[in-house]
């Protein structure tokens, strides 16, 4: 029997809770679906007999992407939907090629979560039709709909020995950069053909700054939280081991969703990441610290125009506010991210109902894309993923070449990095359960 949707997904933390409320509601209405990983290994069962009539991508900006995310997980396929989770950019990341498509895969559905990331893709050449807003679906966590979706703040509190009786004050951090050193930063720079040394030294610099402000704020204030939200990259810091060494009231904690958080902090405190949306339509209070400008080829769009702290003294001050007035202006947010009367889960299952039932809008697989099987990754994912069952690294089993290592090595960490249990994802789904109706 064939397939309705197969949905693909790139990071679990970004997208698999959003994924799994669109899938409980396809369910809903009747159709089959299932989820995947791009680097799962290629099954030729969705080549042939249960082959999905939609294809439902992470991402899709050019023809080698539709290639690999589609071509050569499911063969040809004229319905794909690109869910493209990668919508917050900088001022002169929406003026790139890159990040505007190229190619054929204009010729496939591309959902906006906002009116302006619409205008921008249709003004780069994608056509009226394959632009469509939709909202953000991990957007709807935070609406009424799904009250008492989150933990409150006692129970959020107790699960990581934090006192509920405290106030409790959120930092999400993005400082991706500030552990790598000049080496790492210059690799990153030469594959990506940007410079981001400016802005790895920002990073250090301004990630410095922020840990001496919370340090001699909560040697003074015992009375209050702070929790660290760590961007993925941080994961070994020195810098945050020694704080929280040294501060009983400093916390680095990675577990849960951001969302999670927000919903329970009294203060939220922010740099530069798009989680402002989310703190925005959680409706709780935020203020965004930047002890030194970020280079605008790095700041998203959405923070122009935003009310900074930039100093001990105005953080100090804020951190003492129980209100305060949003620091960016509400009409950008929800130019970028709709807030329509439905939620965006249910405006992307008709979207995706819709173009089940109807002709492709357009034919991302003609005569000008000329797809190509790539049958190295077939067999190298097929034995990356039986040594990642066995728990052998490919470094313990092909010590004898380091070429074929490090290849092996690296899909293994995407592997690992993108994995999530049986068991982890029936937890989601019974949380996630009794808000589809």
């Amino acid at each position: 029997m064939a397939l309705d949707f197969l949905i693909l997904y790139e990071h679990v933390v970004r997208e698999y809770e959003s994924l799994l409320l669109l899938k409980l509601e396809l369910e809903r209405r009747g159709y089959s679906v299932e989820i995947r990983q791009l680097l799962d290994r290629k099954k030729l069962r969705y080549f042939t007999y249960k082959k999905p009539r939609v294809l439902v991508s992470s991402n899709m900006y050019d023809n080698e992407g539709l290639n690999s995310h589609v071509y050569n997980n499911v063969g040809r396929c004229q319905r794909v939907v690109n869910l493209h989770w990668e919508q917050m950019l900088s001022d002169t990341q929406e003026e790139e090629a890159w990040f505007n498509f190229a190619g054929n895969a204009k010729k496939c559905v591309q959902t906006c979560w906002g009116e302006l990331t619409r205008q921008r893709l249709i003004a780069h050449g994608v056509p009226e039709q394959n632009a469509v807003v939709t909202g953000a679906v991990m957007m709807d966590f935070v609406r009424p709909e799904f009250e008492g979706y989150f933990r409150t703040k006692t129970e959020l509190c107790n699960a990581f020995g934090l006192d509920p009786e405290k106030r409790l004050m959120l930092y999400i951090s993005s400082f991706g950069y500030a552990s790598m050193d000049d080496a790492e930063v210059a690799e990153l720079s030469k594959m990506a053909g940007t410079d981001f040394g400016e802005f790895a030294r920002v990073n250090r610099s301004s990630m410095k700054t922020t840990l001496d402000w919370f340090d001699r704020y909560l040697g003074e204030h015992p009375e209050v939280e702070l929790v660290y939200r760590r961007h993925p990259s941080e994961w070994n810091s020195p810098a945050l081991a020694a704080l929280a060494a040294k501060r009983p009231n400093f916390h680095v904690i990675f577990e849960d969703s951001v969302k999670q958080w927000i919903v329970a902090a009294d203060d939220i405190f922010i740099w530069m990441s798009t989680a402002i949306a989310e703190v925005y339509f959680a409706k709780k209070n935020c203020q965004i610290l930047r002890p030194e400008p970020i280079p605008h080829e790095f700041d998203p769009v959405i923070y122009a125009g935003g009310r900074y702290v930039t100093d001990y003294e105005g953080f100090a001050a804020a951190a003492q506010q129980t209100e305060a007035a949003f620091p960016v202006d509400a009409a950008r947010i929800e130019g970028y991210f709709d807030n329509g009367t439905a939620p965006a889960y249910l405006r992307m299952c008709d979207l995706l109902e819709e173009i089940y039932r109807s002709e492709p809008r357009d034919t991302p697989f003609d005569a000008e894309f000329q797809p190509r099987f790539n049958l190295l990754k077939f067999f190298a994912l097929g034995g990356v993923h039986l040594l990642y069952a066995l728990k052998l690294e490919p470094k313990k089993v092909f010590f004898f070449s380091k070429p074929l290592t490090d290849f092996a090595q690296r899909i293994y960490g995407y592997v690992d990095k993108a994995h999530i249990s049986k068991a982890e994802i029936t937890k989601m789904e019974e949380r996630i359960a009794p808000f589809v109706r």
